[in-house]
């Protein structure tokens, strides 16, 4: 058989209860499929492109309009789309650092944030976490004034993720931005597990840079996401072009240098655009989320020797578990070893969870309902029980 001749169809949220961290709010909505089908077509959006010829331009389907509402609901100045939030750490970093220009980033930070410095040939120089693994704005002083004293220069960036990828934790961003703020340092917000999951507003939190993750955060296809910015960044981050052929003269209009002209056509866009409204009514609603997620987790919490790594009690559906004194202790003398957990969990309709992980793993409940985040509760206390663990 060849490669691509029969891809299978994909049935796991169909059939399965999705505990996977990255994918669970990038599950589409109904709309979304149904816009995916009409304009999945590589260039099907560019049907009424007309002058000036940019993508944020285009009235039907009404990209401008989208354009225009996430930079709003965002509580920021002005908003593009990008295909996926390494590619807004990138354009930004490529708009303010240079080489051998030190920025900061949080320890907890995605590794993209640090390709996209190394990228520019800038220096990363990291926020410490402390020892319950936050980043606090004492720390970021802290490192400001050691870069300072490096570099004879503050930095020329900060990347803060408000609920980093690796604990689920919450930081304090209001707070890093006073600090970062008080040296000119700008700062960009990393909302991939937050924009399209909670509510999120610029202006409040006072940063000058929003990242957000369409497909892991926003009920959108991959790659895609959100760049935004405040009104007096905007036009050194969506700086046009300048640039003029030596020899045809050519000029390229007000095509955007940092996203190359445009960024997302076809499917990703057009995912994004129809699940918005879905995803702005439910941001509203975290409160049930965590609520779900409070489940699970005190679930686990009661099975003897399973510890919660993440901050308790817990801000958010990402949570880092610890099983090392359970179900890893059921592992070592299991005939399916560590494989044995996700295995019973998949014979109860309970995927996304690495398969042979029982010592430290994470999961995300975001999107259950209250009867599915019982039903996981329970499978988690019935598998411990049947293994002979203690439940307290």
């Amino acid at each position: 058989m060849k490669c691509c001749d029969n891809i299978d169809a994909r049935m796991v949220d169909e059939t399965s209860i999705n505990l996977d961290p990255i994918q669970v709010g990038g599950r589409l909505t109904p709309e979304a499929m149904k816009a995916m089908i009409a304009w999945g077509d590589g260039y099907s959006v560019c049907d009424n492109c007309r002058k000036p010829f940019r993508l944020d331009y285009i009235q039907n389907p009404p990209l401008k309009d989208f354009h225009v509402d996430v930079a709003e609901w965002l509580g920021m100045a002005q908003a593009r789309t990008i295909p996926g939030a390494r590619r807004g750490f990138q354009q930004v970093a490529g708009t303010y650092v240079e080489k051998g220009d030190p920025v900061l980033i949080g320890a907890l930070a995605h590794y993209t944030s640090y390709l996209s410095v190394e990228l520019q040939k800038g220096i990363v120089r990291e926020i410490p976490k402390t020892a319950d693994n936050h980043i606090t704005a004492e720390d970021t002083a802290n490192r400001i004034e050691d870069v300072v004293r490096e570099f004879g220069i503050a930095p020329k960036l900060l990347f803060i993720d408000h609920v980093d990828y690796q604990f689920g934790n919450m930081h304090d961003v209001k707070g890093i931005v006073k600090v970062a703020h008080q040296y000119d340092v700008p700062v960009l917000y990393n909302g991939v597990y937050t924009v399209g999951i909670m509510p999120v507003n610029g202006k409040d939190l006072g940063v000058d840079f929003i990242v957000g993750s369409g497909h892991k955060s926003m009920a959108a296809p991959a790659p895609s996401g959100i760049l935004a910015t405040t009104e007096e960044r905007a036009d050194e981050v969506f700086r046009t072009t300048q640039m003029e052929g030596d020899i045809t003269g050519r000029k390229f209009g007000i095509k955007e240098v940092g996203i190359l002209g445009c960024s997302l056509m076809g499917a990703p866009i057009v995912g994004l655009l129809a699940s918005f409204p879905a995803v702005k009514a439910r941001v509203e609603h975290f409160d049930e989320e965590l609520a779900n997620s409070k489940i699970v987790v005190e679930a686990l919490r009661s099975i003897d020797g399973t510890k919660i790594l993440s901050e308790y009690p817990r801000k958010h559906t990402l949570t880092r578990v610890d099983t090392t004194g359970s179900f890893d202790q059921v592992a070592q003398t299991h005939k399916k070893r560590g494989f044995f957990l996700s295995s019973a969990l998949s014979k109860k309709g309970i995927t996304g969870i690495i398969p042979g992980a029982t010592k430290v793993w994470k999961i995300n409940t975001y999107g259950m309902t209250r009867k599915q985040a019982e039903y996981v509760a329970d499978a988690y206390l019935e598998i411990a029980e049947t293994n002979g663990l203690t439940i307290n």
